[in-house]
């Protein structure tokens, strides 16, 4: 039996359901269950998630999809409690960033480099499985009394006081919907929201290898005329590559016997790590650029890959997507302490504007980055080239690029900025 907002009897209406549990959508669960923990009446919220992953053993090796974690998303996963859950044997910290085109030496003073110490920070950021921050996120909104529901979304209906769920494990409704579904996010579609999606016409091509050389907490990039290769350290002092090749170049190298893929691999690196030898399976994807028309509408909202992706070259994908996130929560809380609606328009456009002139200029810088610098021969590509080397020799150009990196500029959420949950 359910009653007129589409719940079953015995339960009552959500605040906020966010669809999609991975490390954005349990992060923004924790955060709006923390804001109102100690109220009388706080905010009831629920996590939608079919696929939870389990936990590795102590000794199983290192997974191959990792994320390159920035100073504020360290800070917002302190907030929530999360930071503490992620084994520190399997967390990488990195000092530095080496990037250069293929067009000059590796080890030149023609190549870019990025050291903490220009922002007066210990370090870069950290890189960590991706599995390891959503098991973390997802504990750490059930430790604060937060409910995941394994299932999937079906249907949905946007009333005008609630939206009403349909899901494979049941029906409910909710004053919120936050879609954080990823890029073929059902929520988005769901409520007709429209967005720009083109193909890069590249295959992201992933694995773990174990270098000649030690990595020296340094993460390398090579732009290269068919794509971007890059390595970034791990915690057993193997590396993860990460190379976004053009498909004519992917192919083939999708089709390589182990050990040809390795020399390709320390070909195309230029050696800068010595000899390579694969530790795990190569694993591939498309990569597609996506920006949503809207970020919000009529009692939904959506954070991370859902609103907007780009491309991984420079690891900022889920740090965006935790920044959503933050803004989200810090403007639905202070509604919660005035009585306002969650689900209410005016919260929702802020939370839209808010993001949406944060996120543009870094997806243009990137789309630049990939346009003039991976695959241009023009005399734009070349004077982006000759770029790295004049960037290279400024101190203070060099600092804003890390403090930009490391989520340290801008309009922050409070939580990015402190490390301490709302208020």
């Amino acid at each position: 039996m359910t009653d007129a907002m589409g719940t079953s009897a015995s339960s009552e209406p959500l605040d906020v359901l966010i669809v999609g549990g991975g490390p954005v959508g349990a992060s923004a669960a924790a955060l709006l269950q923390l804001a109102t923990t100690d109220a009388r009446q706080p905010l009831r919220v629920a996590v939608l998630e079919l696929n939870r992953p389990a936990a590795p053993q102590p000794d199983a090796p290192l997974d191959s999809r990792v994320s390159a974690l920035s100073r504020a998303s360290e800070r917002i996963l302190t907030a929530i409690g999360a930071w503490p859950l992620i084994p520190r044997s399997r967390m990488q910290p990195y000092e530095r960033m080496r990037v250069w085109h293929e067009s000059v030496q590796p080890r030149s003073n023609d190549v870019l480099e990025f050291d903490a110490a220009y922002a007066g920070e210990p370090n870069l950021g950290y890189i960590v499985e991706n599995r390891l921050i959503q098991m973390a996120a997802l504990t750490a909104f059930e430790s604060a009394g937060g409910r995941v529901i394994p299932g999937q979304l079906s249907r949905l209906r946007v009333h005008d006081h609630h939206v009403e769920l349909e899901m494979s494990s049941g029906t409910l409704a909710c004053r919120l919907v936050v879609g954080a579904d990823g890029a073929r996010s059902s929520v988005r579609e769901s409520i007709g929201l429209s967005a720009d999606t083109s193909s890069y016409r590249q295959t992201a091509i992933v694995a773990n290898v174990r270098t000649e050389l030690p990595h020296e907490r340094t993460a390398w990039q090579r732009f290269l005329r068919t794509g971007t290769l890059a390595f970034l350290p791990l915690a057993d002092g193997s590396s993860s590559v990460v190379w976004s090749a053009d498909d004519s170049a992917a192919e083939p190298l999708l089709a390589m016997s182990p050990s040809a893929f390795e020399q390709e691999l320390l070909s195309q690196s230029d050696g800068v790590l010595g000899a390579l030898k694969l530790r795990t399976e190569r694993l591939s994807f498309p990569l597609h650029k996506l920006t949503a028309h809207r970020f919000t509408a009529h009692r939904c909202a959506l954070i991370g890959d859902a609103a907007h992706v780009v491309h991984p070259l420079a690891g900022q994908g889920v740090n965006l997507g935790l920044l959503d996130a933050a803004a989200l929560c810090e403007l639905i809380a202070a509604a919660f302490r005035t009585r306002e609606d969650p689900g209410a328009q005016s919260l929702l456009r802020r939370y839209e504007r808010w993001r949406k002139s944060e996120i543009e200029p870094i997806a243009l810088a990137i789309e630049g980055f990939n346009r003039y610098l991976a695959h241009g021969v023009g005399p734009l590509s070349r004077m982006a080239q000759h770029g790295l080397a004049l960037v290279n020799r400024s101190h203070e150009v060099k600092r804003f690029f890390v403090t930009r990196a490391l989520g340290l500029d801008g309009e922050l959420p409070k939580v990015a900025r402190r490390g301490k949950a709302f208020p």
